[in-house]
């Protein structure tokens, strides 16, 4: 599928209704044609990885092209100053999200860059930072994520709703991927829970509610014992 054939099948999809109804769940755009993530997938499918397509639909501007050319972009294939561009350019929680997922976990310096990231004045690029760490945490569930620590506790004090939302992920998802990352997440959030911030208490106090609940206990240790 070449990117005339994407462009018409967007157009042919588009629903104003479900491009209104986004902006209730804090999605948000300048141009949109409209469609549900499963509809965007299945396009994606289609087009298999294009390095010069991925750019091409990111460059159109609407929201389904961007979270496109997430999806069709060959990893391997990203530049620094690609990188650097795309993440200054997230404008939406889902946006960002989606990039963690579909791309930038396969990108090394992606990964390195979570340390810079996580310090930006962005709303986004700081998101981007640890809905990455989340990510990470959820496809890699036997990694020692302690080297994020530090800057998950100082981003905790971020009392914007779309960073403090994705700090809390990222304990949550850490806390999740096995029993002792989930000791040293409830730890965490412990130490969290001591900062005198209205964000870092509501990240704590969220993330120890599901950690320590007999749910995610009982299916850390039958996960081990398996």
């Amino acid at each position: 599928m070449d990117f005339d054939d994407i462009i018409r099948e967007l157009e042919e999809l588009s629903d104003d209704d479900f491009a209104e109804n986004m902006k209730r769940f804090g999605i948000r755009y300048i141009k949109s044609y409209g469609l549900r993530l499963p509809q965007i997938r299945k396009i994606a499918k289609g087009c298999g990885k294009d390095h010069e397509l991925a750019s091409r639909l990111w460059n159109h501007g609407y929201h389904e092209t961007y979270l496109l050319a997430t999806l069709v972009e060959e990893p391997e294939k990203v530049t620094s100053a690609q990188l650097d561009d795309w993440v200054k350019s997230f404008y939406s929680w889902d946006l960002v999200d989606q990039a963690c997922i579909n791309l930038l976990r396969f990108i090394p310096q992606a990964r390195d860059s979570i340390f810079v990231w996580c310090s930006a004045e962005e709303e986004f690029v700081k998101r981007t930072a640890f809905s990455l760490i989340a990510v990470l945490a959820v496809h890699e569930k036997d990694s020692d994520f302690d080297k994020y620590f530090d800057i998950i506790k100082e981003g905790s004090k971020d009392n914007r709703n779309f960073v403090k939302k994705s700090v809390n992920w990222a304990i949550r998802q850490i806390g999740k991927s096995n029993l002792e990352n989930n000791r040293k997440a409830i730890e965490l959030s412990y130490e969290i829970l001591e900062i005198d911030s209205k964000a870092s208490k509501w990240i704590a106090r969220n993330a120890l509610r599901e950690l320590e609940s007999d749910k995610v206990q009982e299916k850390l240790v039958k996960s081990t014992s398996e």
